[in-house]
């Protein structure tokens, strides 16, 4: 809950870097560029209906963020590829290393988190995991909606998942290991050219004034009800094939 606070907001923008994900772009302000992938997420936004209603109050608070910070400073992602992060596998340097040592490592990746999934039973049960979007989290490189679980039990089941993958013995030996505690949130976009440290008040003021929209309306939910093996190209777009696994919880 800290994450929200005006203060912190204040104190974060002090820290906030350009994000390697993203250069400058003369029509678009912005472009992503070659960052290649696999990662677990709930399904995106374009192929979520029962997320619909926060990404739809998620895309007009993209659209203040640009409307107030600049292109030149924000860069959204599509809201088609809105998601919440479960667990973050492989990417960049060390996905082009793997596939070049390694000519099956797409496969075999494929069939350790198939596996994973099919002994991730008993985390199965009727009903989804809810969250709720509290507001807008200020990161390094990036500002995202941040999520928080309604009950204890709801956060024990995705933490239980998480060390399924990352304790797995064959995942390991693929080279995939845990980097990043999970913080729950959906990315909304990511900075680009840092304006000068006189300005970075005025910057963390905005987005204070951005962020009352969560304060003051009634928390929407997020149901976390699906886990999905997703490759990307770049921090834009999330896809996979037919027969890639899929964990229903």
């Amino acid at each position: 809950m800290r994450l929200i606070l005006p203060e912190t907001y204040r104190s974060q923008v002090q820290l906030i870097q350009e994000s390697p994900k993203f250069r400058p772009h003369v029509e678009k302000g912005r472009e992503a560029v070659p960052f290649p992938g696999y990662t677990i997420v709930t399904p995106p936004g374009s192929e979520d209906p029962k997320n619909a209603a926060l990404y739809e109050q998620m895309k007009h608070c993209q659209q203040q963020l640009l409307q107030q910070l600049g292109s030149g400073l924000f860069a959204p992602v599509p809201p088609e590829s809105f998601h919440l992060t479960l667990a973050d596998l492989i990417w960049d340097s060390a996905y082009r290393a793997a596939s070049e040592e390694n000519p099956n490592f797409e496969t075999e990746l494929q069939q350790c988190i198939a596996q994973i999934f099919v002994q991730c039973h008993s985390i199965a049960e009727d009903q989804s995991i809810e969250f709720h979007a509290i507001g807008l989290m200020v990161m390094t490189r990036a500002i995202a909606v941040c999520l928080a679980p309604v009950d204890e039990y709801s956060y024990e089941r995705i933490l239980k998942f998480r060390r399924a993958i990352y304790q797995n013995r064959n995942l390991i030996g693929l080279g995939i290991e845990q980097q990043y505690y999970f913080t729950p949130h959906i990315t909304l976009g990511y900075f680009g050219d840092i304006p000068p440290a006189e300005n970075l008040s005025m910057l963390g003021d905005r987005i204070t004034e951005i962020n009352q929209q969560w304060s003051d309306s009634s928390s929407e939910e997020f149901w976390v009800y699906q886990a999905e093996l997703r490759k990307f190209d770049d921090m834009t777009a999330y896809y996979r094939k037919p027969d890639w696994p899929i964990f229903e919880f």
